[in-house]
């Protein structure tokens, strides 16, 4: 290949990613995204939260999960700006000497990994479940449907603590942090698919219909291939505000189960593990250990909430 092939193709690259990026900025979803400016404060603060979770090893004065640096001495200090505070410890400390605001930092990590783990298990299991169910009908789509109908019947909270009492009980002293980790993804998955089948569902019932699957069919291309290289694109729109808002839900889901002891342990705690913990101390005058986690997980839930109602309203033309 000639030297000047190389720098054209790329010149071709660059110009191909500089018109997406244009048509981006001048999309009827980016405009109401400028116009909104409550969805601009939501998502800076969404996306200031995923950062805190991502560095929080390098701006964690230490590691909570680590007992080796945690020290009785430093137990129950008050946050840094009051009288008895101490530095390093801006948000105070907790009754084993964590400091709390690395522990919020490591917990609403640990929170988004297994709110987001969750929202994908839901989403595959949901959207493989609904597009069978709509695309063949029949009797697949009906046992499908009604065992969809009987979840429906229960909370998701219910639901995730059966499974996550099923699990402890098959598994017992044998779940390890990690497991139990993995334990609540399945928990809260098992929880939201319902949501994304019925939608996909009704979404593939009516794309089937269109004459691109016709075609599709008459060229002989078989089914899973129609179904998501052809009708799967189709209802990502609706998919992807569920997912948004099924987020914030999977999050208050695991911090509930934590907070009932049915979570993260104490050893690897959660936001939700943190209010538990705090809670304890709230009548002896500790407030800070309850107070920041819960405002932490407050202000995490309420921005992703606000990004769902806006790409609600931005996908649906009706709303426009």
């Amino acid at each position: 290949m000639s030297d000047a092939v190389v720098p054209h193709r790329n010149a071709q690259v660059s110009r191909a990613g500089a018109g997406w990026f244009r048509r981006a900025l001048d999309s009827d979803i980016f405009y109401s995204f400028r116009r909104s400016k409550l969805t601009m404060v939501a998502a800076a603060i969404t996306v200031l939260f995923f950062l805190l979770a991502i560095f929080a090893s390098w701006l964690a004065v230490q590691n909570p999960f680590d007992p080796a640096q945690l020290q009785l001495i430093n137990s129950r200090i008050s946050p840094l700006w009051t009288a008895d505070g101490q530095s390093p410890f801006l948000l105070g400390t907790d009754e084993q000497g964590r400091d709390v605001f690395s522990a919020i930092l490591y917990g609403m990590r640990i929170s988004l990994a297994v709110g987001i783990a969750g929202v994908i298990f839901a989403g595959a299991l949901g959207i493989g479940l609904g597009l069978i169910a709509g695309y063949f009908g029949g009797v697949a789509d009906s046992v499908i449907m009604r065992i969809a109908d009987v979840q429906l019947t229960f909370p998701a909270i219910l639901i995730a603590l059966l499974v996550n009492g099923v699990a402890k009980s098959l598994l017992g002293n044998r779940l390890d942090e990690m497991s139990t980790l993995a334990v609540l993804v399945i928990a809260i998955g098992l929880s939201f698919w319902v949501q994304y089948a019925r939608t996909v569902r009704g979404s593939v019932m009516v794309e089937k219909n269109k004459d691109y699957v016709a075609a599709a069919q008459l060229i002989g291309l078989p089914a899973p291939k129609i179904m998501l290289r052809h009708v799967l694109p189709n209802t990502m729109g609706p998919i992807l505000v569920i997912a948004t808002i099924n987020l914030a839900l999977a999050i208050i889901t695991e911090a509930t189960l934590s907070f009932l002891g049915a979570g993260m342990p104490d050893t690897m705690p959660s936001l939700g593990t943190l209010i538990r913990i705090g809670n304890n101390y709230l009548f002896a005058g500790e407030w800070w250990i309850v107070a920041f986690p819960g405002i932490a997980l407050a202000g995490l839930i309420l921005s992703i909430n606000l990004l769902g109602d806006w790409l609600r309203d931005a996908l649906n033309p009706k709303l426009r």
